[in-house]
C-alpha cells in the first residue's frame, strides 16, 4: 500500500478505469471532481471515495492529495496540469497532453522546473507481452528494425447518430482518430524499438462530415446503448480514419492504419515489428500472445506466463500463465510504476513510466501528421 493519495478529475468513461486501478495498486483515492458537483457526488457515492470536490481549486486546496489524476476532455489538459504542478501536486494525465505542441512543450518545461513527477496515461505498454517485446529489442534478439507495421481500429463511431465530445475540434483538437488512438500506436512502437520518427506523410479521412448529435451530453463509448432519440446535425472537421507513412531515423519504414469506424472491431490495436533476427506480432485483442517469426526455423507462438518471460516483463504479470491479464491490469500496472517511482524518491532516476516528455513528443508527431495531411507532403519532424 501506498502512503500517497490521489485524486481524479473527470468522471467519464476513463475516470472510473483510474480509480479502479488505483485502488487495485494499493493507492488510496482521496476525491474525484466531475463536471458538477453533483457528478462529482455521484462518482464518489458510487466508489465509496471520501471527497467529491466541487470546483478544481477545492481539489488543489485538500492538503491530503498528493497526486492529481486528469481525465477530462483535452482542451482542459494544459490549465489542470499547470495548475495542479503550480499547487505541488504530482501528475498523470491522459493523452494527449495538450491541444498542440506549444502548450505541450511549456507542460514538460514546468514539470522539469517544479521536481514533480509527471506522467502521460499511455498504458498499453504495460501489457506484458509488450514489455517482452521490447526487452527481446533491447537484447538484440529482434537484430535492427527494418520495418514496423501495424494498426488501431475500433466502431464506435461507425454510424453517422454516433456521437461524443472527441468529434469536435474545439474539444478535443483538430485530429481525432490520430491523437485519441494512434498516439497509443506511436508511443507504443516507441517504447518497444527506441526507433525515432523523422518524417511522415499522412492521409486522413472524415467519413461522416454530418453527425447526428444527441440533445444531452453522450459519454465515450456509450453511444451504442443510448435510447436518446432527439438529435441536431453537427459539422465535423476531425478524422475518422486514415493511414500515415513513416520514414525511421537510420533507415527503417513504417507505415500506421487508424480508424474509429471500423464494424466489428471494439478496441484493436496491433503491431508487426520486422527485424534482421526475427519479427513480433501482437494484437491487442488477443492480449496474452505474442507471435515470434523466423526466417530459418519454426514459428513460435509465447503465451503471456510469468514463467516464460523475461525479469523486465515479469515484474508486471501478476498472474499465472492460462490466467487472463487484459485493459483494467494496464491501468494497474501503470499506476505501481508511477507511485513506485515517486515513493523511491529519487528524482534525478531515469523515469520507468510515459512522462510529459514522451506526451509531447506525441504532440509534435500529431502536428506533422495534420500538416502533412493538409499539404499532401512529407513533413520532417524538428
Amino acid at each position: 500500500m501506498f502512503a500517497l493519495k490521489a485524486a481524479v478529475i473527470g468522471t467519464g468513461f476513463i475516470g472510473p478505469v483510474h480509480i479502479e486501478g488505483l485502488r487495485r495498486a494499493g493507492v488510496h483515492v482521496q476525491g474525484v471532481l466531475g463536471s458538477s458537483l453533483d457528478r462529482s457526488q455521484a462518482t464518489a457515492d458510487l466508489f465509496g471515495i471520501p471527497s467529491a470536490y466541487a470546483s478544481l481549486q477545492e481539489l488543489l486546496d485538500d492538503t491530503a492529495v498528493d497526486v492529481v489524476h486528469i481525465t477530462t476532455p483535452n482542451r482542459f489538459h494544459f490549465d489542470q496540469a499547470t495548475s495542479a504542478l503550480n499547487a505541488g501536486k504530482h501528475v498523470l494525465c491522459e493523452k494527449p497532453l495538450a491541444m498542440n505542441a506549444q502548450e505541450s512543450a511549456k507542460l514538460v518545461a514546468h514539470a522539469q522546473r517544479s521536481g514533480l513527477a509527471a506522467g502521460v496515461n499511455y498504458n498499453i505498454r504495460y501489457y506484458p507481452l509488450c514489455l517482452e517485446a521490447a526487452q527481446r529489442v533491447r537484447s538484440g534478439q529482434v537484430g535492427k528494425v527494418i520495418h514496423l507495421a501495424g494498426s488501431y481500429v475500433q466502431d464506435w463511431l461507425f454510424h453517422d447518430t454516433d456521437f461524443n465530445w472527441r468529434v469536435l475540434s474545439s474539444e478535443g483538437g483538430p485530429l481525432r482518430a490520430v491523437s485519441d488512438i494512434g498516439t497509443h500506436w506511436l508511443d507504443l512502437m516507441h517504447a518497444i524499438t527506441g526507433c525515432e520518427i523523422e518524417a511522415v506523410l499522412a492521409d486522413l479521412q472524415t467519413v461522416h462530415a454530418t453527425r447526428q448529435r444527441p440533445v444531452g451530453s453522450v459519454e465515450t463509448f456509450s453511444s451504442k446503448l443510448t435510447t436518446q432519440t432527439a438529435t441536431e446535425p453537427v459539422a465535423i472537421d476531425t478524422d475518422d480514419c486514415g493511414s500515415v507513412l513513416l520514414r525511421l531515423k537510420g533507415g527503417g519504414r513504417g507505415v500506421m492504419w487508424v480508424s474509429q469506424v471500423t464494424a466489428g472491431r471494439k478496441n484493436c490495436c496491433r503491431f508487426e515489428i520486422t527485424g534482421s533476427g526475427q519479427s513480433l506480432v501482437w494484437n491487442s485483442e488477443s492480449p496474452n500472445e505474442m507471435w515470434i517469426g523466423h526466417r530459418d526455423k519454426a514459428n513460435e507462438l509465447l503465451i503471456r506466463d510469468p514463467a516464460l518471460l523475461s525479469p523486465e516483463a515479469r515484474q508486471f504479470a501478476n498472474y499465472p500463465g492460462g490466467h487472463n491479464e487484459g485493459f483494467p491490469d494496464t491501468f494497474k500496472q501503470l499506476c505501481r510504476d508511477f507511485y513506485g517511482y515517486i515513493a523511491r524518491g529519487d528524482f534525478s532516476a531515469k523515469p520507468t513510466f510515459p512522462t510529459f516528455a514522451d506526451g509531447h513528443r506525441e504532440i509534435q508527431l500529431c502536428d506533422a501528421i495534420l500538416e502533412s495531411h493538409r499539404t499532401q507532403q512529407w513533413i520532417k519532424l524538428g
